[in-house]
């Protein structure tokens, strides 16, 4: 397993992450826990909550992906070999993740609430990265197609950048929260949150967590600048497109338990262009005989600023398919015939 260094701390995350979202709702908590007993013996460092999962969000089931990882924590003795990412959510109309029902957004109040509840949930003192899962303020995201900034209006109640930063900087000097990261940001925000961090003296973002995949490499314009130039790597997430690059939904197919089939909640990866994108990657990858998956998620993992490329699998036979992608060798003639469907059918799943 490789390991690269997150921004600019001490700590040397693995270059594959292990995702956590399917706990609680598609995996039992014994699963969940098998999941990371296989994943620490292959290496992996680095797991990646949120208080929203599992997912699909809903209020019965907010916080059951951190209650398993706390489990095993205290079941496993094993909190020290693991680098331990979650989030607490940005502004929206879900009222379930606070005691007074509150509707959430970043404001001092909430973020202090959740961090608790978090820790709380994970059985643990600390959190190595603490993420905003998406910002407070309107952003085009989650699949917005043909909204552009101007179309996104401006909250007269967003809390400042610099405030958030504030309240974080509290929580790391509590010792709650080692390093910060942010999730679903723009490149204009991240640069302002570092800039901010700057010019104020708070805690400075030391990733992002945005997804980026073969259907959508829109974090290579202005992102990976700012990764390379600010050392605020990408966490890459959906790096399989939720399932799609993986080839099972190919014809119509809906295979028994998979998402698709179960919440039919995929339309950021049923675009006009998409499905041609994806047959036309899954037919290279059966041209060079190797599993789709494979091909999809080394993609990601051979790019310069990705500090690591989050996996999320509900059975082993996925989780091991997916960890083998970081010993599968990207070529540059591979790359190279990669690009050309990319150029053909450009990123048309954002």
């Amino acid at each position: 397993m490789e390991f690269r260094k997150l921004g600019r701390t001490d700590l040397n995350a693995s270059s594959i992450c292990l995702g956590t979202m399917t706990w609680g709702e598609q995996n039992t908590e014994a699963e969940g826990h098998a999941q990371m007993d296989f994943a620490l013996e292959k290496g992996i460092n680095f797991f990646d909550t949120a208080e929203l999962y599992s997912i699909p969000p809903k209020k019965e089931t907010k916080g059951r992906t951190e209650e398993i990882i706390g489990t095993w924590f205290k079941n496993s003795g094993n909190r020290d070999k693991v680098i331990l990412a979650t989030k607490v959510v940005g502004r929206s109309v879900q009222d379930w993740h606070r005691e007074d029902g509150s509707t959430s957004e970043l404001s001092r109040g909430q973020i202090i609430e959740a961090v608790d509840a978090s820790l709380k949930r994970l059985q643990t003192d600390y959190i190595d990265l603490y993420q905003l899962h998406w910002p407070d303020r309107k952003v085009a995201g989650f699949g917005s197609v043909g909204t552009i900034w101007q179309d996104v209006e401006r909250d007269e109640d967003e809390h400042a950048i610099h405030e958030t930063l504030e309240v974080l900087q509290e929580l790391v000097k509590a010792g709650k929260v080692r390093h910060i990261g942010l999730s679903n940001e723009s490149p204009w925000g991240t640069m302002k949150f570092v800039q901010e961090a700057e010019a104020r003296g708070l805690p400075r973002v030391q990733s992002v967590q945005n997804a980026y995949s073969l259907v959508n490499r829109l974090f290579e314009v202005g992102g990976a600048e700012i990764a390379h130039r600010e050392d605020v790597g990408l966490l890459a997430y959906s790096s399989l497109a939720q399932g799609y690059l993986t080839g099972k939904y190919r014809n119509g197919a809906l295979p028994e338990g998979a998402r698709k089939t179960l919440f039919k909640r995929l339309g950021r990866y049923e675009t006009a262009g998409g499905q041609k994108a994806i047959d036309a990657y899954c037919d290279l990858a059966a041209e060079l005989g190797v599993d789709p998956s494979v091909m999809a998620l080394a993609f990601v993992h051979s790019r310069s600023f990705v500090t690591s490329v989050i996996i999320g699998a509900t059975n082993m036979e996925q989780l091991e398919t997916d960890i083998s992608a970081a010993d599968f060798e990207m070529t540059e003639e591979i790359a190279k015939r990669i690009n050309e469907i990319h150029l053909q059918y450009t990123n048309p799943c954002p």
